[in-house]
């Protein structure tokens, strides 16, 4: 007979005592509600299909078909980071957030956005089959990269989970900040998939940028990658949308700044994605450079009246 563990008395000094975030059993840790997870599992989904749209195009498919393989498995990391947005906001929207849900997203987050996109990259990007005069080059450290993102991913979930973690005293404050700390994994995988969705569109135009994008592309990517997964496991503030809804307000010039950038994604289509990416990838490092400035060169005195707080671009 399988004996479950006591639950704990109610008096327990437990972290948050009382509070929503407190378990009272294993089972209420691991209740799968079945919206929020649902999405979960299409999440991990998609990572599947476009690992294996990236192993087809690589191995199996004929000329004619590789740039539409490649494609399709952008989609899918985009697909899945969509999924992975809606997973948490239905949960904190009912209240049915889980231990479940949070480990469950975890695993479906490092296979859609960790081994999904290192694959593409090393593939496409690092480990073509053969790149003229860097050839050998690539092939010493095409793995390296591709493996460096994937832990850099792995590291960042598991941070995350224990940061975020009910039972770990102080985690209610921690949560309570708007920003995510370090490069959140799916904008670093829509990132990787947009480069990629980038490069196919750019390959095959003419001689001169098939030539351009397969010797020179990929050098120029080397660091960027790089930066890329290392700002996943910093400490460096990205914001969070996950406290959009509909009674958000805004004032007028972010609200037309979206208005702008949603027009002019319209119009460049599929470079949109880039843009956006890296848009935000920078906008962190900037403002993170900012506020450190400020904070080792405070401007004014104390008898000065303090200074407006900065309008965040999200």
């Amino acid at each position: 007979m399988h004996v479950l563990p006591k639950p704990p008395p109610e008096d327990d000094s437990l972290p948050n005592p009382g509070g929503p975030t407190k378990y009272r059993s294993p089972q209420e840790a691991a209740r799968i509600y079945f919206l929020p997870n649902l999405f979960t599992a299409g999440n991990l989904f998609f990572g599947f299909v476009a690992i294996i749209r990236c192993i087809q195009a690589r191995y199996v498919a004929p000329l004619d078909q590789i740039n539409s393989l490649y494609t399709e498995g952008v989609w899918c990391i985009l697909l899945a980071a969509f999924c992975d947005a809606l997973d948490g906001r239905l949960a904190r929207l009912g209240g049915r957030e889980s231990l479940f849900g949070k480990e469950f997203d975890s695993i479906a987050d490092t296979v859609s956005f960790g081994v999904a996109p290192a694959l593409m990259v090393f593939f496409l990007i690092l480990g073509p089959p053969a790149y003229g005069d860097y050839t050998e080059i690539f092939r010493q450290v095409g793995w390296l990269i591709g493996f460096i993102y994937l832990l850099c991913v792995a590291v960042r979930l598991a941070r995350f989970n224990v940061l975020t973690n009910p039972l770990v005293p102080g985690v209610s404050e921690a949560s309570s900040t708007k920003d995510f700390m370090g490069l959140p994994s799916p904008a670093a995988a829509g990132f990787v998939a947009s480069l990629v969705l980038v490069m196919l569109n750019l390959q095959f135009k003419n001689a001169v940028i098939q030539q351009w994008t397969v010797q020179w592309l990929p050098l120029l990517l080397l660091p960027l990658l790089l930066l890329v997964a290392l700002l996943m496991v910093s400490n460096i503030p990205y914001p969070s949308f996950k406290y959009i809804d509909w009674q958000m307000q805004t004032k007028a010039r972010p609200f037309i700044l979206v208005i702008i950038a949603i027009a002019i994604a319209y119009r460049l289509r599929v470079f949109s994605f880039a843009i956006f990416f890296l848009y935000y990838i920078f906008y962190g490092l900037g403002r993170y450079a900012r506020r450190a400035w400020r904070k080792k060169y405070p401007s004014g005195t104390d008898d000065s009246p303090p200074e407006p707080e900065e309008e965040d671009a999200f």
